[in-house]
């Protein structure tokens, strides 16, 4: 029987081939539509969007007006940007090292074989999924000048507690120290994960050559645990840029705005000064900075992160 020439049956089984890819392709698209609908309408589309209100002035009122790049220009000639940049740096530089190192010395805790550790795991972890809202309620009335608990506490002891959130050397302190003890458990759930995927021979291995504690620490544990240290420092330093709720229940951006960050200020020029084309734009200048710390995070990790 005659089934054609070698390029026809080429062609029909390219065809037959490029069908089952279609149909493939399609229970795919099926599949994941409750999930790229709802992201597409309200992620994708708002970012686009807020990108061509950025080009625009507009009050969210009266009809938007083009003017280009303007709204990049102002705001980068704008010594307000630099100093909620800066406040937000300031931020991460002390919530980063301080989040890092508790939630570490909680997973290392919790690592042992100590009595009723899964009780402290769920305490350590309950901050995390309790509201920001509720957080940072909390976290201004311990650190009330006038009638917070560390206040009083550090008076039983003779010593005058500072101004805390009402004193704009001590407020952005005062929302590192609720951060820190709100993300402690994430820290800590992530790194424990990791200190349990260590093999254990190792440290025996390690116990056999005569090595201290603090050299099992530095040398074994570690770098192996690099991978969720990676981890844990991309995420941090991601939700570090874009801090918010805390600072406005807190602080509202204040005293004298030592607190104002980046989002902060954006919320303000939108609903406090009816300047949503300048609040897109800083939108998009903390986006961009945020991808480029991104960007060399993961290709620095080739130095310092070990799988293994």
């Amino acid at each position: 029987m005659n089934r054609g020439t070698p390029s026809r049956r080429r062609n029909r089984n390219t065809l037959r081939y490029g069908g089952n890819r279609l149909r493939y392709a399609g229970i795919v698209a099926l599949f994941l539509a409750p999930s790229l609908v709802p992201l597409t309408l309200f992620t994708l589309v708002p970012m686009v969007s807020s990108l061509w209100v950025a080009l625009h002035d507009w009050n969210l009122i009266t009809p938007m007006e083009f003017v280009g790049l303007d709204n990049f220009r102002d705001l980068l000639t704008d010594g307000g940007t630099w100093a909620a940049f800066g406040h937000t740096l300031g931020y991460i530089a002390g919530y980063l090292p301080l989040v890092y190192l508790l939630g570490l010395a909680a997973a290392l805790a919790l690592n042992t074989a100590l009595k009723g550790r899964n009780v402290f795991r769920a305490a350590y972890f309950l901050p995390v999924v309790t509201s920001w809202v509720v957080v940072a309620l909390l976290w201004r009335w311990l650190l009330s000048p006038a009638n917070g608990l560390v206040n009083h506490l550090l008076g039983l002891v003779g010593i005058d507690g500072p101004g805390w959130w009402t004193d704009p050397t001590w407020a952005m302190p005062s929302v590192i120290l609720a951060s820190a003890w709100k993300d402690l458990g994430f820290v800590m759930i992530i790194l424990l994960a990791g200190l349990q995927a260590i093999p254990g021979e190792l440290y025996d291995a390690a116990r056999v050559d005569g090595t201290s504690a603090w050299q099992r620490f530095r040398y074994v544990t570690l770098p192996l645990l690099s991978p969720s240290t990676f981890f844990v420092v991309v995420i941090s330093l991601i939700n570090g840029f874009q801090v918010f709720d805390q600072v406005y229940v807190m602080t509202g951006g204040g005293p004298a705005g030592s607190t104002e960050v980046v989002v902060q200020q954006i919320y303000d020029l939108t609903f406090r000064y009816g300047r949503a084309g300048d609040a897109s734009a800083l939108s998009w200048l903390l986006f961009v900075v945020v991808l480029i710390v991104t960007i060399v995070q993961v290709r620095g990790q080739r130095r310092w992160v070990t799988y293994a």
